[in-house]
This record gives structure tokens, C-alpha cells and sequence, in this order.
């Protein structure tokens, strides 16, 4: 079996991102990545501006202890000041344009306006105080995001601030996802004897959607070998990605293995991890109009809940990102200390679901069962714990929290 990085490093291999891209509204780029730098069109502030409501003010003009001044103007956020007449101070609030002639602001808080229209100033700033100065945050020409940098909320709004109304960005990932296993049910149907409810329908859309993917799903398919061959070659057609959970294992009725190789091949399977060892990367043959023949990446996530979802945050994630053109797909690590004992090693380089507590340490789930899904809820992230090796409390380890992961 290989290693998980092992395993990793030749699946991101074979990711190559998606020569295609698309221009979209900056408003609806959520989730998509940047195919081209992002580029500041202006400074920002675009001028010098107050960063308090207070009163411009030429230094030269105060003096220590109090200095009583003529309000010569108001200046709100948005408005055009005149310069500043010496010996005057203009009254200014935060975000509006500093008047030329001024070279701080002195916050209200230290000053006292008078009825007849005058300020008591009760500060000597230094010069610059309270005023941003233009281009402080970005220079007008500078790259303010690069390609390949996955668009949030914060990246989004940076944009929008340097003036940017479209993006242009690599286009959806196209994944067909089917889920095997005759034992399966929806919800909102009656649970047969001997059946369950198919979880992993629902969480790996949701991941898949969380990741900007465009979707086929092809449902529940019966547990049969024509079937399976059926949906994969129908499902190479038009996707990048295939992905499938259950029916990767050696049992008589796993039949996404033997599915594959006949309409691809199967480039690895069985990982030395836990859980998820069953889990597959290949290719399957699309044929082309031309008579020519390409490939859609497949990858077989074990049937499994905790399985399914782990495999898919350690390996199907970053994969996707990497068709994307996110070069660093590599899961945020952080050391953290070990509340807990865990008595006994495996062999495998095995992921603990765990929660951090109220002393900053990390509690693991009692239960570390591949089919307990109430431990992806109660936990926060992932211990990447090594094969062979046990883990005493006080120790430090690594953790992969799925605030990272799960968006």
C-alpha cells in the first residue's frame, strides 16, 4: 500500500489545471479562482483621509496646551474640501478628504467646540496624525491578487475596492458523483429491511458545491457490473472528474473496481490510511467526436461516512483545487497539544477527529469508528497522526482544523 503522501503526491500529479477560463461580474465570483493577476487601478485611499471625526488642523498654527481656531468648513466623508486657510481648522470626519494645506487631525475627543463657531484644541499632533495617506493600503499598478488565488468574501471586497467589476477566473470543474450499494436510501423513503439512509449523497454535494464545482448526480446506481460500466462511460462524456463512493473494496458485489479497469484503468488503490483505505484514483476512456480518445480523472472514495469524508477533504479537495489553478493545496497544520491518551498504534497513518477545548488542548472522539458520522459534527478538525505511533496526553500533534477544509 503507499503512504498518504505517497498516494497524494501521484494524484496531484495527474491534476493539471483547466486551460479554459471565463470572465464573470466581480459580484458573482464566490468560491471561483483567478485565472489572471488582479491589478490596482488606483491608490487606495485614492487621497489622503481622516481616520477620525476631528478637526484638520496646520501644526504650524497650534500651540502647547490650547489653541483656539476658526472653524473655517465641514467636510463629511464624499465631499471636496477647499485647502485649509491658515489659522483656521476645518471640521472633518472619518473618511473624508484631508484639505490641502492641513497635516493631521486631532480628534474630537481632545477638542471643544464653542458656540460662536470656534474649536478649543487641546493636542499638538505629530504631523501625519490621524490622516491615511493615499495609496497606504495599495498602490495604484500593484498586483492585489494573483492568479490562482481562490475568491472569498475579503479577496471579493478587495477587488471591488480597487475598481475591478468583472474577474476573470478558470471555469467550474465538472463532476459526475454516483453512490453504489443496494442497500441505500434515500431520505423521506421507507428504510427496507437490512437498508440505510445514503449520507454521503448529501455530503459530498455539499462539499462539491462549497468548492464551486458544476455537478451531475447520477443518484444511487444498482450494485452490478453492467450498470456501473454503463453510468461511468455516460458520465466521462462531460466531466473533468468522476467520483464515486463505495464499491472500491475486493467484496462480490463491489463492482466500481472492476468498472473502471474495464473502461479505463486504475492508476492506485488501497492507501495505508485509516480511514479510507480503499480508496482509488485511475482514468476512464471519453470518446471524442473525431474518433480520438481522452480521459476523465475518476477517483473511488470508500462507502464508509467518516471514510468517504476524510478521503474527500485529504484527496478529492485538493485535486480539485489543483484543476483550478490553486497552486498551494496543501492543508493548513497546526501544533497543538494532546489532551488525551491513545493507547494503542496502528500501522496506518490514521486521521483522529477531534475538538479543541477550554484549555486550548484537543480532545479526541470516543468512538473513531469509519462508520460513526457523529464525530465530524462534534469535532473541529483532523489529527494527522503518523503510522506507528501512539500518542500520550501532553504531546503535540498535528491538527487540520475543517474550518479550513470544509470551505
Amino acid at each position: 500500500m503507499l503512504s498518504t503522501q505517497e498516494a497524494l503526491d501521484a494524484v496531484l500529479a495527474a491534476a493539471r489545471p483547466l486551460d479554459r477560463h471565463e470572465t464573470v461580474d466581480t459580484l458573482a465570483a464566490n468560491a471561483r479562482v483567478l485565472s489572471a493577476d488582479v491589478v490596482a487601478t488606483l491608490d487606495v485611499p485614492p487621497m489622503d483621509t481622516s481616520a477620525m471625526d476631528g478637526y484638520a488642523v496646520r501644526i504650524a498654527d497650534l500651540r502647547d496646551g490650547e489653541t483656539v481656531l476658526p472653524v473655517s468648513q465641514r467636510i463629511p466623508a464624499g465631499h471636496s474640501p477647499e485647502p485649509l486657510a491658515s489659522g483656521t481648522a476645518a471640521r472633518i470626519f472619518t473618511g473624508a478628504p484631508v484639505p490641502a494645506g492641513a497635516d493631521a487631525v486631532v480628534m474630537q475627543e481632545q477638542c471643544e467646540a464653542r458656540d460662536d463657531g470656534a474649536v478649543v484644541v487641546r493636542h499638538t499632533p505629530v504631523a501625519g496624525e490621524f490622516v491615511n495617506r493615499q495609496g497606504a493600503d495599495i498602490r495604484r499598478d500593484s498586483v492585489v491578487l494573483a492568479a490562482g488565488t481562490r475568491l472569498r468574501a475579503p479577496a471579493l471586497g478587495l477587488a471591488a475596492s480597487v475598481g475591478i467589476a468583472r474577474l476573470q477566473v478558470a471555469r467550474r470543474v465538472r463532476v459526475a458523483v454516483f453512490f453504489t450499494g443496494d442497500e441505500l436510501t434515500m431520505p423521506g423513503e421507507p428504510l427496507r429491511q437490512g437498508s440505510i439512509y445514503n449520507s454521503n449523497r448529501f455530503v459530498l454535494r455539499s462539499l462539491l458545491e462549497n468548492l464551486g464545482c458544476e455537478m451531475t448526480d447520477y443518484g444511487i446506481v444498482p450494485d452490478n457490473l453492467a450498470a456501473t460500466r454503463a453510468i461511468l462511460r455516460d458520465a466521462a462524456r462531460g466531466n473533468d472528474l468522476i467520483i464515486t463512493s463505495g464499491g472500491v473494496s475486493v467484496g462480490e458485489e463491489d463492482h466500481v473496481k472492476p468498472a473502471v479497469e474495464a473502461e479505463g484503468r486504475l492508476n492506485l488503490w488501497q492507501i495505508a490510511l485509516k480511514p479510507g483505505k480503499p480508496l482509488a484514483y485511475g482514468e476512464v476512456r471519453r470518446a471524442n467526436g473525431d474518433g480520438g480518445a481522452d480521459t476523465a480523472h475518476f477517483i473511488g472514495l470508500p462507502g464508509n461516512p467518516v471514510s468517504s469524508f476524510v478521503t474527500f477533504l485529504l484527496f478529492v479537495r485538493p485535486f480539485i483545487l489543483r484543476l483550478q489553478g490553486v497552486t498551494d493545496v496543501a492543508p493548513r497544520r497546526i501544533a497543538m497539544r494532546a489532551d488525551f491518551t491513545q493507547k494503542k498504534a496502528d500501522r496506518r497513518n490514521e486521521f483522529l477527529r477531534a475538538r479543541v477545548n477550554d484549555q486550548g488542548g484537543l480532545d479526541a472522539f470516543p468512538n473513531q469508528s469509519s462508520a460513526v458520522l457523529t464525530s465530524t459534527v462534534w469535532g473541529d478538525g483532523l489529527i494527522d497522526n503518523p503510522p506507528g505511533h501512539r500518542i500520550e496526553a501532553g504531546q503535540t500533534v498535528a491538527f487540520l482544523p475543517f474550518s479550513d477544509l470544509l470551505y
